[in-house]
């Protein structure tokens, strides 16, 4: 047999069909569903009169528009948009016999969160979602990726998709990191070095030393933001960390079925000699806590830099640099350290695991946030919250002057109270950093847990070395 990657392998595991044309229908094992891409794909199938062809594989949990703050379990308290989105979901899920983890469970947060969290992702599957951060679970050796409203009807009819199948990327971070750096360093480098666009066409497989000294929380960090960088789906091989992580899990395979499925699980790596399309190899050794700058992911750089002249860009690049720092409020030559910050966001499916927690809570123990700062944590799903509150982690929030809110997207994006007003410049662990992203004419960089601490500390973008 021919060398295969891993995304072959895994690919090659669930093509039901395949036309003249290269596409393909391909079987879908987990299918994750929240309040906001869904809602016309259960009217859809309400209307064809069809059911939901694997209701033990569909999994629905409401993330996006949900507030975070007490008494949410009220419908009466949330927004109208929020409540209507809300009720549908649980509606849908009741009526069609899907698995669901309402508002009022604690397992509930947000949906990139809860798979692994359950053990409802696993090696070798193929996970979708209506969410471009469904790349998440690729941190598990998953084939994952978002999708369209109508293809999640479609999933939900048949659980397949059709598809065509994508070339092959490996980005390999080789050696070690430097104390102070983490996942969200590595991504928004890779990112700022390959572009928005560099991994479009493409799965990207992360590897290398560094990779696989990261914990699986990490992982999912670096796999979370593949679609920053234009890819399809990121993958990382399991390994003994990934079987450590998901063993025991409530929805993990239990004794022999353990057995042979790590069995398996050993077999999902890519051949020495497989063939990759395009090739990126980064030094960690070279890798610094990383801010963005403008608008874009990719316009990332290390802390220690300063915002760029858009002349030192070259064709269209230079027009957009040039309308990020105005939108930004910047000056070409302007120290990054120099950045004044309102607000500081930790949490989202980047940023919002126990791990992400603690590495703030770190930086903050025994300190005060600036005077007046706005600083929210809104852990990533209530288990996270009720361990952080074991810990003491969420003490060190609220006396540090953090507000300590309920789990959902919050203010990753600006779909539900948690917004920046217009001009609001804003440290957060999110994962895009666009137009408005997180509110009208808000102003997001986008950094790691520990720098975002770093910032509300200082009112500063802040080099965490320094503290």
């Amino acid at each position: 047999m021919s060398p295969k990657t891993l995304y072959d392998k895994i690919w090659d595991a669930h093509v039901a069909h395949e036309a003249e044309d290269g596409t393909c229908l391909l079987y879908i094992d987990r299918h994750l569903v929240h309040e906001v891409t869904s809602p016309q794909a259960f009217e859809g199938l309400r209307m064809a009169g069809r059911k939901v062809h694997a209701p033990e594989k569909t999994i629905a949990v409401p993330d996006h528009n949900v507030p975070t703050t007490a008494g949410r379990e009220n419908p009466d308290q949330m927004p109208e948009e929020s409540r209507i989105q809300v009720a549908a979901l649980d509606t849908n899920a009741k009526e069609f016999g899907i698995h669901y983890y309402p508002v009022t469970d604690v397992r509930q947060g947000i949906v990139h969160i809860v798979g692994p969290e359950q053990g409802w992702t696993l090696p070798g599957m193929t996970v979708v979602c209506g969410d471009s951060h469904t790349a998440t679970h690729g941190a598990f050796g998953a084939l994952a990726h978002g999708i369209g409203t109508s293809e999640v009807e479609h999933v939900l009819a048949t659980q397949t998709l059709i598809q065509k199948k994508s070339k092959n990327m490996k980005v390999e971070i080789t050696g070690r990191l430097s104390p102070g750096v983490t996942a969200k360093d590595i991504v928004l480098t890779i990112i700022g070095e390959t572009g928005t666009g560099g991994g479009t066409g493409y799965v990207i497989e992360y590897c290398g030393e560094a990779i696989r000294n990261l914990s699986m929380e990490g992982r999912m960090t670096i796999c979370n933001m593949a679609i920053e960088g234009g890819a399809r789906a990121g993958l990382i091989a399991p390994d003994e960390t990934t079987f450590k992580y998901v063993n025991g899990r409530p929805h993990a395979p239990k004794g022999e079925q353990w057995e042979a499925a790590v069995n398996w699980w050993k077999t999902l790596f890519s051949d020495d000699d497989a063939h990759w399309d395009k090739v990126v190899t980064i030094r960690g050794e070279d890798i610094a806590p990383t801010v963005t700058w403008g608008t874009s992911p990719e316009d990332a750089l290390p802390i220690t830099a300063t915002v760029p002249a858009p002349e030192s860009f070259t064709g269209g690049k230079i027009e957009a640099a040039r309308r990020s720092i105005e939108y930004m409020g910047l000056t070409p030559g302007m120290k990054l350290t120099d950045i004044e910050i309102d607000t500081v966001f930790i949490g989202s499916c980047t940023n919002g695991r126990i791990e992400d927690l603690r590495a703030a809570a770190e930086i903050l123990k025994g300190k005060k946030v600036k005077d007046g700062m706005r600083a929210m944590v809104v852990p990533g799903s209530g288990l996270v919250r009720a361990q952080a509150e074991e810990e003491g982690l969420a003490d060190i929030f609220k006396e540090a002057g953090f507000e300590w809110r309920l789990a959902g997207c919050s203010m990753c994006l600006a779909m539900n109270p948690d917004q920046l007003s217009e001009g609001e410049r804003c440290a957060s662990t999110s994962n895009r950093n666009f137009e408005g992203r997180q509110g009208y004419k808000g102003r997001t960089h986008l950094v790691s847990p520990a720098m975002a601490a770093a910032a509300a500390l200082t009112g500063k973008l802040t080099d965490v070395r320094e503290l």
